[in-house]
């Protein structure tokens, strides 16, 4: 599945809010970075990514996320992430535990792991 993402107008406040859905993964990030950066390089002081659609998120698209926290941080301003799906949330959960880089050897196991942990909650069993 393809990553669909909607850029909002930017409120007079400088806050925008960006609508990502499908996977967000090796093969999809680009397309999210590609329209952040264009949203980042104007005066945007609060990014809202609203995930309510977004069903499967990779190390890749994570590390997509948090680089865009860190370019508005520098600039003092606020990503803020809204309406997440439970096994996404459990995915930002995990990485916010304990860094991605400090528990698996590899990429690839890291979105092995994080893909048995979607799959089991979609499925209804959260208990890992």
């Amino acid at each position: 599945m393809a990553i669909s993402v909607r850029i909002h107008p930017l409120l007079p406040n400088g806050s925008q809010r960006v609508e990502v859905g499908g996977r967000l993964d090796t093969h999809t990030y680009g397309e999210l970075d590609d329209p952040l950066t264009l949203v980042l390089a104007a005066k945007v002081q609060a990014l809202v990514l609203d995930l309510a659609h977004l069903e499967y998120v990779s190390s890749a698209g994570v590390r997509s996320i948090f680089r865009a926290r860190k370019l508005l941080a520098e600039r003092g301003g606020t990503l803020v992430l809204a309406n997440t799906q439970p096994q996404v949330q459990k995915v930002f959960d995990i990485v916010k535990a304990v860094p991605l880089s400090e528990i698996f050897r590899s990429v690839q196991e890291a979105d092995a792991y994080l893909d048995r942990i979607q799959k089991r909650i979609v499925a209804g069993d959260e208990d890992d």
